[in-house]
């Protein structure tokens, strides 16, 4: 099967199982809300790594997909507060109205603070049901990347930046992006029971990957750190990462799913 299948295949199960991890209730404004982000559409790319991660290293998708789900969560509530009038501003989001022009800033904020608390639920229950370290591991992870160490900090910094240094904005994007993609690397690798040393490993693949992934997308809108330090050493830079991550996944097996996702979208996006 060539990536671009397994990663279709992948999309479409975690889209098959958000609806029913999300659940229902009262009142059903807010679930309304959280579902108009979490079931909107997008790539799925986060929650993807770990299946894909968590398999490449024997886990079951069975364990991995609450997990996956959860991570998934907390990127859509990321996005809600983040285009709020505080924060970005922005009145788009995957093409439709912002949760907060939909809804408005109240119920957005409430929104936002719901998927990041169900996220939480999804993972605790899968904890109980399975009493597995492995599982607390990737509980860990998804969490302390998620919080002020990761991407809650990396908004700050963002937040209250003037006009940083490359040294500053690299750590805007290594906390505010890549620690989201170390949760998924990570996080993977642990529901696989991989050892100690693959996982070290797989945290640098994902603070890579990450800073990767921000840079090109600086790059295609000519924002960011494209726009500070300008395309050519834009360009240099994310050729310097692409060796980086490419070269620390020759060190793993079955890795070729990885592989060919960065070049993918090395080649598609910048």
């Amino acid at each position: 099967m060539d990536w671009q299948t397994n990663y279709n295949e992948l999309v479409d199960t975690i889209n098959r199982a958000l609806p029913g991890y999300l659940g229902d209730g009262e009142p059903a404004l807010i679930y309304e809300a959280m579902g108009y982000s979490l079931l909107g559409g997008g790539k799925r790319l986060r929650p993807a790594i770990l299946l894909a991660c968590a398999a490449m290293h024997g886990g079951e998708p069975t364990r991995a997909m609450p997990f996956a789900c959860a991570l998934e969560m907390i990127h859509c509530y990321s996005l809600i507060h983040d285009d709020l009038p505080a924060m970005d501003d922005d009145d788009m989001r995957r093409g439709q109205p912002a949760n907060h022009i939909k809804f408005g800033e109240g119920l957005a904020i409430l929104a936002g603070d719901g998927l990041l608390n169900r996220a939480y639920e999804v993972m605790a229950a899968a904890c109980l049901s399975d009493n597995n370290p492995e599982n607390l591991e990737a509980m860990a992870i998804i969490s302390k990347c998620a919080g002020a160490e990761g991407m809650i900090g990396g908004q700050v910094l963002d937040i209250f930046s003037n006009e940083p240094n490359e040294a500053a904005l690299l750590e805007i994007h290594t906390k505010k992006t890549a620690k989201l993609f170390i949760a998924a690397f990570v996080a993977g690798a642990h529901i696989g029971g991989a050892d100690i040393d693959t996982i070290k490993r797989f945290e640098k693949i994902g603070e890579k990957f990450g800073i990767l992934f921000q840079i090109q997308d600086d790059l295609q809108d000519m924002t960011g750190y494209a726009n500070i330090f300008g395309e050519k050493k834009t360009r240099a830079t994310l050729k310097a990462l692409n060796i980086e991550v490419l070269a620390l996944l020759e060190q793993e097996k079955n890795s070729q799913f990885f592989t060919d996702l960065v070049n993918y979208l090395t080649s598609e996006r910048s």
